[in-house]
């Protein structure tokens, strides 16, 4: 068991046609600067497109989209029908990749590192070129995380093979039980 949010990766194809798929092994990390890294197992267009082209999309999936994750959570890019559904898709405000415009939070990502595991599977070390927020999401630096994560739509997360939402209600806060010596929180 590892719960784990959700994203669709956006992709140029061949043709500059969007492509997307659902992901979910993804993490924040350090490369000189905050990076974003993932892993995608396996042989699949997104993953052929992000090596061709370097770059993509993470768009976070919310409990609304859902029902679209699935879909390209199963559907192959390699089928060439994959894409003949209407979603609402734009351009990344700073990098040439598709993105879906209903996505509460959007990275336009560049990889600078791609590590080769086992398997055909891949690790991309990305450089966030840009972060497209809600609006309703504090831009001005002084975040509210609370309210930061209400402005996300919920966000879903998948635990196993079900679907979850995050219900945003705050435990506390990182080190406020530092003096108090206490394990409860």
């Amino acid at each position: 068991m590892h719960p784990k949010a959700m994203f669709l990766y956006g992709t140029n194809k061949e043709d500059k046609s969007p492509n997307f798929a659902l992901f979910t092994w993804i993490t924040g990390c350090w490369n000189g600067e905050d990076s974003i890294m993932v892993c995608i197992g396996e042989n699949k267009l997104t993953k052929d497109r992000i090596l061709a082209e370097g770059k993509f999309s993470a768009n976070l999936v919310s409990e609304a989209m859902i029902p679209l994750a699935d879909y390209f959570g199963n559907n192959s890019g390699y089928n060439a029908n994959k894409m003949n559904i209407e979603i609402n898709v734009g351009r990344g405000e700073v990098l040439d990749i598709p993105i879906l415009t209903d996505s509460p939070l959007i990275y336009e990502l560049e990889v600078t590192r791609h590590i080769a595991l086992e398997e055909d599977s891949s690790i991309f070390v990305c450089k966030v070129h840009n972060v497209i927020k809600p609006k309703k999401m504090n831009t001005d630096g002084e975040s509210n995380n609370l309210e930061d994560l209400v402005a996300l739509a919920p966000p879903a997360l998948t635990i196993g093979y079900e679907y979850f939402t995050v219900e945003p209600t705050s435990k506390g806060s990182w080190g406020q039980w530092k003096e108090k010596g206490d394990n409860n929180g």
